[in-house]
């Protein structure tokens, strides 16, 4: 065996709520005041909900404003104070005290990202690593694709079904590669192991919760050739009793779920959080430049999966840096020749990434921000960065 595995959790952990709430209110922004810049970073412990950070814009939100961005989210989050579950055992938005810490962004920093020339320096110093791999149709890693289309299968039931089950939900695989050479070539051989944890009432014997999200877990979609529930081993609810759940027993923090987020362990990551940031800040933007360059890359066959790492100094607009690391994987140039027909046929400024993925024009018919926060940075089809529109010229080398 060569086991790997990654985990997610729905957007009714309390971690996620905060990145919601984060990122409906750069959606909030942005919307009204394209150029808004912002850095609203959320705290999420029992019933109260501290926004704090940094903001630039014309938009003018009051108290009641922000307090209804909070409970709206929450709302579509699933915490609709309607569920079967009491408000000793999860958060209800009624009972939501919110606190606002924003303050003026600094003015050292403004000078240098809106630049006089129209330019917009990068928001921050920092880097960031795209990746792609060819084990599953989208170029992500399995154990994450599957974690997320659990995690999606169980949260959608809890969501129709609040007199079952709540929405604090967590999902795992375990992927067994058979040794470490079918995982070093994206060659996954069967789903391992399965974690589910979901809240479900009080008067919901665990046997029946068992038996329902196992169930699901049949249902989910999960490769044949990979799932064989004779031949996986399953925990659901493993503790025997998850009843009590949201932030009333478990903080929540903006950008603590970056592995979730991204790639599910499979590839470095910056360290920088993409929620509560608007789109100059290159924690956000240079992972979605840095996911787009390296999914080309693969979906051109020019290597089975590949790292982008860009890197940027604050108030400049042009990386610092650009490599590619396709681990030994790429099939016509190598990854010197990669790096440096990146570098001379993508700007990779703040400027050129904004325009080309929309991302000052977050909207219901495009994409949302909090949206985003709610399904993961990177893997799903329908973002603007995991668009394969320019494989024709990756495809010419």
């Amino acid at each position: 065996m060569y086991l790997f595995t990654s985990e997610v959790v729905a957007p009714g952990h309390p971690d996620k709520c905060a990145d919601i709430i984060s990122d409906s209110i750069v959606d909030a922004l942005i919307i009204h005041d394209s150029q808004s810049r912002v850095a609203s970073e959320v705290f999420v412990a029992g019933k109260n909900i501290i926004i704090g950070g940094e903001v630039k814009t014309t938009a003018n939100l009051s108290q009641a404003d922000y307090e209804k961005i909070v409970k709206d989210a929450l709302v579509k989050i699933g915490y609709t104070g309607k569920s079967a579950f009491t408000k000793e055992q999860c958060l209800h938005p009624d009972d939501v005290n919110v606190q606002i810490l924003l303050n003026q962004q600094s003015p050292d920093i403004n000078q240098g990202v809106d630049q006089e020339d129209g330019e917009t320096g990068a928001g921050d110093q920092g880097i960031m690593f795209g990746y792609a791999i060819a084990e599953t149709a989208d170029f992500m890693p399995s154990a994450i694709s599957y974690a997320r289309m659990l995690s999606d299968k169980v949260y959608h039931y809890a969501l129709n079904h609040d007199h079952k089950l709540g929405v604090d939900i967590k999902t795992q695989v375990t992927i067994d590669y058979g040794n470490k050479e079918n995982f070093e070539n994206g060659k996954p051989q069967k789903i391992h192991t399965i974690v589910v944890s979901a809240p479900s009432v009080e008067n919901m014997p665990i046997e029946e919760v068992r038996s329902l999200i196992q169930g699901l877990i049949d249902d989910t979609g999960l490769p044949t050739d990979l799932y064989n529930p004779q031949d996986t081993i399953i925990h659901i609810n493993p503790t025997g009793r998850y009843v009590n759940h949201s932030s009333l027993h478990d903080s929540g923090l903006t950008g603590r779920k970056l592995i979730v987020d991204s790639f599910g362990g499979y590839a470095p990551i910056g360290g920088g959080a993409q929620s509560s940031k608007d789109y100059t800040k290159v924690d956000r933007s240079g992972l979605y430049a840095g996911r787009w360059l390296a999914k080309h890359i693969v979906a051109a066959g020019l290597a089975t999966k590949c790292i982008v790492q860009l890197s940027y100094a604050i108030g400049v607009a042009k990386p610092t840096s650009v490599s590619v690391d396709t681990q030994g994987t790429f099939t016509k140039v190598d990854d010197d020749v990669l790096s440096q027909f990146i570098i001379d046929t993508f700007p990779l400024t703040p400027n050129w990434i904004t325009k080309k993925f929309n991302l000052d024009k977050p909207s219901a018919e495009t994409f949302l921000y909090a949206d985003v926060a709610s399904r993961g940075q990177v893997g799903q089809s329908d973002y603007p960065w995991e668009q394969l529109d320019e494989l024709d010229k990756f495809q010419s080398m």
